[in-house]
Formats: C-alpha cells, structure tokens, sequence
C-alpha cells in the first residue's frame, strides 16, 4: 500500500462525516439495527472501521484483539434482542457504502487502479472475516442466552408444579406466564433431551412454557394442544385447564394417568376412574379377595370368565358389543358370565340390576385381579 493511499484510508477512517453516513446507511437497511441508539451503531462501525483498517495495513490481517471485538459485538447484538439477519444487512450495508467512498476518494487522488484493486480486494477479505467471528459471536451468544432461558423456565416451572407456591409475579411475566390465567398441564412419556426438544416445539404452537419435570417433558399450554401431532410411540396426558394455584395437584394427577396410560393424546378426565381406583392399592387388594378369593389364578378357564366380564363391562354391559370384541358368539358371553356368577359374588348378567358403583366395585376387583395375577 502506497503512503498517499494510506493517508486517504486514515483521513476516511477519522472523518465524521463518513461516520455519520455509514450510520445511515446502517440505519436505514435495517429497522432492527434502527431500533438500537445512535451511539450505540457507531460505536460498532467504528471498531469495524478501524479493525478493517489495520488489517489492510497489516500483511498478516486482522489480530487477535479484531477477532474478539467482532465476536463481542455479535454477542452485544444478540442479547439486545437484533436478529442476525438483521445485522448483516446493517453491516453489508455500512460495509458497502465504506468501500465506495474510499474508491472515489483514492481515485480524485489519482491512485492508480490495480492499487485500489487490490486494496479493495485485501479490505473485502479481512471485513468478511471480521463479519464471520460476528456470527460466531452472535451464535455463542444467542446458545448461552437460550441456555439461560430454558434453565430458568424449567426452575420455575418445577418450583411451580412441584414446591406448589406460585412464583411472584415479575418471575412468572418473564417466563411468559400470567397469574390470572389458567394453563392446561401436559405431562409426556418423554425424557431423553433431543426427543424433548422436537416434542417441545410441536407444543409450542399452542403457547406456553415446557421443560424436563422429573424426567418427563412437562409444560402449562396456553391454548388446548388438542390437536398436537405425537410420534407413534409418545404418550400425552392433558389436563383441563387451572389456575395457577392448583395446578402443583394437577400434575400430580396427570403424572398419575401417565403411569396407567398407553401411547397417544389422553384427556386426564377420561381416565379419572383408573386414577382414583389405583390410588387405593390396599382397598383394592381387599376387594379383589373378597369378590374373587374362589378363583384360582393358574386356572386358565378362570382367567377367561375374568377376561370376558372385564370386557363385558368395559363395553357398557352389552353383550353383543362384547362378543364383537373379544370374536365370540354372544352366547358364549353370556354363558360365561353366569358361571363366573355362580363361582363369586359378581353379577354381571344382562338385567341383573346393580346400582353404577357396584359395576365399578365389580370393574377394579377384576381389572386388579388380572393385572396381579399374571
């Protein structure tokens, strides 16, 4: 680089006009990067400036201390909140501008060509590696910052759902909760992280907060996620939705119906009876006996009578619709249902009366039977 030349790319580098230009420019390609104070965009040209400045002077480019102003800027730029493409449209843009002005000027100085060329062409290199350690500034940043979010969302919603105290006020706001609103509690079969994720931003679409609660990702939906498309394998327990305080017995119901449910959307309201039935494991026990002590549990045509009247009242008590289930004739439903009448107390048969709660006494004694049995 000539002496004349260098002087031309010192005067620009100091002129404050050119500064307030390239602010401009800046500015004006990008709303986002418009949005951050004045002083605070030529703070980040002039470093720029300046870094690409000396590495063009310099054979061996931009230093170390160039690189880590860049990567520092991309870092200042993501926790303000400016996208990073954004960002480069305001630094290409100023990138653009800077170039043109120091042609014009080391042309009216009557530098000849090649050199300006080739200085353009050494600038051009070293500002794109600067521009390169702002992304990767930027990308750090942004990952810290999510890291950061994501932890403090998942504390809060554990101490929400697990210590049962609501978190103040502020805390919640930033979180992107709202004490007046009642959130509908979703508690997953799924753990490892990388599924999480994918699950997680299926879920997001009906707004809210998600995280790894006990192992399971959990999270407060803003809307229904009714409608959320599962893997085959995953399993959903949604509850209807609460406010805030209830929500620490929410979800431990809903991680209830997700030890008793099978893969796939599940309302918790739908499996109300199987919760409240298995949270009385020692009355059940005795139910089981007292209703089922005479059948034999290695006696495989008992295991069927069992089988079939579970069945009979999983289907509402219709024989037909029992016999379709199980692809038998319906009048072996119903003879086995009368010898399973005649071995225990149970009375199962069509039109053998009953009031609704002897049906579920009937429903958890054979559901528990078969299940402990096996």
């Amino acid at each position: 680089m000539t002496s004349l030349l260098r002087r031309i790319l010192d005067d620009l580098a100091a002129d404050e006009a050119v500064l307030d230009e390239l602010v401009k420019v800046a500015r004006s390609e990008s709303p986002e990067v418009a949005r951050l104070p004045e002083a605070e965009n030529r703070r980040h040209i002039q470093v720029l400036l300046s870094a690409a400045l000396r590495a063009t002077a310099s054979p061996d480019g931009p230093a170390r201390e160039d690189y880590t102003t860049a990567e520092a800027l991309g870092a200042d730029r993501a926790a303000q909140g400016v996208p990073l493409t954004e960002l480069l449209r305001g630094v290409q843009a100023g990138r653009t501008h800077a170039a043109r002005v120091a042609v014009e000027r080391a042309r009216a100085a009557g530098v000849p060509d090649d050199v300006i060329l080739e200085t353009v062409l050494d600038a051009d290199r070293y500002t794109g590696a600067l521009e390169h350690h702002i992304v990767k500034g930027y990308h750090a940043a942004e990952l810290q910052l999510s890291r950061t979010v994501r932890d403090a969302r998942t504390q809060l919603l554990r101490t929400l759902l697990l210590a049962g105290h609501p978190p103040a006020p502020e805390e919640l706001r930033r979180a992107g909760l709202h004490p007046d609103v009642r959130y509908f509690c979703v508690v997953s079969d799924v753990s490892d992280p990388a599924r999480a994720r994918t699950l997680e931003q299926a879920l997001l679409e009906y707004g809210g907060v998600y995280g790894l609660v006990e192992g399971r990702l959990t999270g407060l939906a803003a809307r229904s996620p009714a409608g959320v498309a599962l893997a085959g394998d995953v399993l959903l327990v949604v509850a209807p939705a609460a406010a805030l305080p209830a929500l620490r017995e929410v979800h431990r119901l809903c991680t209830a119906a997700a030890r008793l449910a099978g893969s796939g959307y599940h309302d918790l309201t739908a499996l109300a009876g199987e919760i409240a039935l298995t949270a009385q494991p020692v009355l059940g026990g005795l139910l089981t006996t007292a209703l089922l002590g005479s059948l034999d549990p290695a006696n495989p045509f008992h295991r069927e009578l069992v089988g079939t009247a579970l069945a009979y009242l999983d289907h509402g008590q219709r024989l037909r619709s029992t016999a379709e289930a199980l692809h038998l004739h319906p009048n072996t439903v119903r003879y086995r249902l009368d010898r399973l009448a005649e071995l225990t107390p149970l009375a199962l048969a069509e039109n053998s009366g009953g009031r609704v709660l002897d049906a579920v006494r009937s429903w958890w004694a054979l559901h528990r039977w078969l299940g402990t049995q096996s």
